[in-house]
């Protein structure tokens, strides 16, 4: 059985979370095991390195599944691209050890927060950021009073997965 690692990227927004869901398919997880299954004509898991809330997106979160049939890492990549809706985008695919393990394995993961200050929105990266429209003071948010901000900019922003 072939062990393949891949690395994707999506745009969270109408989605629920990486986490497969019995009460909906609208998860990043369940898509790319759609479309795996449908190629291999059985279940296939996918694993990923790590979960992400509803709504999050993500540049290159990694994710391993394994395939007994006689697939190129090729035919496989070009298959989940042309079958994965147009907001999931698989960016790598590589063979790799049967214990390659995505979420036992990863290394680093990078959590990236964007906040823009100016009172005119950006209407093209509006689901990518967390629109403020003031100057922040950084010094009252670090104060334990205002946490609950930080707190809330974390449920609203924008997460990166790398491994």
């Amino acid at each position: 059985m072939k062990n393949y690692k891949i690395t994707v990227s999506y745009d969270g927004t109408r989605y629920k979370g990486w986490q497969v869901l019995k009460s909906t398919d609208a998860t990043i997880q369940g898509k790319l095991q759609m479309v795996l299954s449908a190629l291999a004509g059985h279940p296939v898991e996918v694993i990923g390195s790590g979960r992400t809330d509803a709504g999050v997106h993500a540049i290159g979160q990694v994710a391993n599944f394994h395939l007994d049939e006689h697939f190129s890492a090729e035919e496989i990549f070009e298959d989940l691209n042309r079958h994965l809706p147009e907001d999931i985008a698989v960016t790598k695919i590589k063979e790799v050890d049967e214990r390659f393990h995505s979420r036992y394995q990863a290394v680093e993961k990078t959590y990236r927060y964007r906040i823009r200050t100016s009172p005119v929105p950006n209407v093209f990266e509006r689901k990518f950021l967390y629109q403020y429209g003031q100057t922040l003071d950084v010094d009252k948010m670090k104060k334990k009073r205002h946490r609950h901000l930080w707190e809330r900019m974390i449920l609203l922003l924008f997460a990166e997965t790398v491994i």
